[in-house]
């Protein structure tokens, strides 16, 4: 069953590192991720599964230890999904992709429970992302979840996406049901509207709201702001 969850954005400006001279801008967004993070360890979960938005060649599941890198971002970092280093060392895996790559370096301290990994299209039907929630949830066991994923990437004239006044609408209404912890309302966000302002977190919000339905859990809003024209939501469902 599932007992606790945490929603974290995924960019790699996370990692100081990556972000370089302008890593205490994020300072604060890191904090978040880590009370997040601590909800999901007070929970005393058996499991804790990862999910984050990829592409098609990284999508589905990844084991504990299976390694990430952020070279591709010009920095010497690589991180391990949880605990089981020897296990990564023997067997050849394919890497993670960044989102859970970012999860991986936001775990880096974990030791709470086994972890794993699950990579999702954005572009997956809802009714997909909510069946693989409620496999999830129905699991033996105290099950965790921390969803990864960003908001609009649309929100000023120099975001990503350039700017589009839908953009902040939207993502108002994503913070309100996390911060609420609303599954109808995830599981009701518009598949296409979140595709046209680049949103990377619908998909595995709305496998949250499939594996929360019906668990009762509470909500609380930790951290809501776009830097970098980038709507980034921090919460935590206990």
């Amino acid at each position: 069953m599932l007992v606790a969850a945490a929603v974290c954005p995924c960019p790699p400006l996370l990692v100081p590192e990556v972000a370089a001279g302008a890593a205490p801008e994020l300072d604060a967004l890191r904090d978040a991720c880590a009370d997040a993070i601590g909800v999901l360890a007070a929970s005393r979960p058996d499991r804790l599964v990862v999910i984050g938005p990829a592409g098609p060649e990284h999508r589905g599941a990844y084991a504990e230890g299976t390694g990430g890198s952020f070279r591709p971002f010009g920095v010497p970092v690589d991180v391990r999904l949880g605990a089981d280093r020897d296990r990564a060392a023997t067997e050849p895996v394919r890497a993670l992709p960044p989102s859970l790559a970012v999860a991986a370096w936001l775990l880096r301290d974990w030791t709470a429970a086994p972890v794993e990994g699950l990579g999702v299209g954005e572009q997956l039907e809802q009714p997909r992302c909510a069946d693989a929630g409620r496999a999830l949830a129905a699991d033996a066991g105290r099950v965790a979840l921390l969803a990864m994923g960003d908001g609009s990437a649309c929100r000023t004239l120099k975001a990503p996406g350039y700017l589009d006044e839908r953009a902040e609408p939207f993502d108002a209404a994503v913070t309100a049901a996390l911060g609420a912890a609303d599954t109808g309302a995830l599981a009701a966000l518009d598949a296409e509207l979140a595709d046209a302002l680049k949103v990377s977190g619908r998909a595995p919000w709305q496998v949250l709201a499939g594996a929360a339905d019906g668990a009762g859990l509470g909500g609380e809003l930790l951290y809501a702001a776009a830097p970098y024209g980038v709507g980034y939501a921090v919460a935590a469902w206990t």
